[in-house]
């Protein structure tokens, strides 16, 4: 009998210390929270953030032109805004390279020597912070907005006979630059003679399209961001 009680004491006595140690537990054990993942790699939102502007734009171009006709992706197009937009980003400015004005009619014009028609373009940059990186959502509605509240990159988005367009996305460091491009043939067809394609500059689509002496209608002056 004098042995269990013994056993019951020091047992008894030795609860309340390890009670103690529990409560202690939580405040002074409580491991680290794990880091923040990094952001994505900018470079690999490019193809989403093109595609999601794609969407916004043609959301926009409905409210401001319900007469407008649909825009199609087109993969000409795509390549051609494509390189513009790396080209931008390489050289990191919006400063037409050499003596030419019209880079983008040029780029089209050496890969499809027959098209012709109207060709615009819409072009843009925004900077990000490299701890929060690029959020595509936000991304894409700031471009079009941006374009929304300019006179010039609105009558693009408003223009009823574009029909086509191709949209390009760049980086680099922490900017990115986007080129839409719009064209439309005005039922014109393709350029199928021997003359010289020309390029001319006006100040709106709408004049472009009313002038019918020219074989080919160029970018309408709507390149600054």
């Amino acid at each position: 009998m004098s042995i269990g009680r013994r056993r019951f004491l020091v047992l008894a006595a030795a609860a309340p210390l390890l009670s103690g140690c529990i409560k202690m537990l939580p405040t002074s054990w409580r491991p680290d929270p794990p880091p923040a993942p990094p952001p994505p790699n900018p470079a690999t939102q490019m193809t989403a953030l093109e595609s999601r502007i794609a969407e916004l734009v043609e959301i926009e171009r409905m409210k401001l032109n319900p007469q407008a006709l649909p825009l199609s992706l087109d993969s000409e197009l795509v390549g051609i805004a494509r390189r513009r937009s790396e080209d931008l980003a390489r050289r990191n400015t919006f400063a037409n390279p050499g003596e030419d004005t019209h880079v983008s009619a040029t780029m089209l014009m050496d890969q499809d020597a027959q098209f012709q028609g109207l060709l615009g373009e819409n072009m843009a940059a925004q900077h990000y912070a490299k701890d929060t990186g690029v959020d595509v959502e936000a991304f894409a509605h700031r471009f079009v907005e941006s374009w929304v509240a300019s006179q010039p990159h609105k009558e693009n988005l408003a223009f009823p006979q574009y029909n086509r367009t191709g949209i390009g996305a760049s980086v680099n460091g922490d900017t990115v630059y986007v080129v839409q491009l719009f064209a439309s043939d005005l039922g014109l067809g393709p350029h199928i003679d021997k003359t010289p394609q020309k390029v001319s500059e006006f100040d709106t689509p709408s004049k472009a399209a009313t002038d019918k002496t020219l074989p080919l209608r160029g970018s309408e002056g709507t390149t600054a961001p």
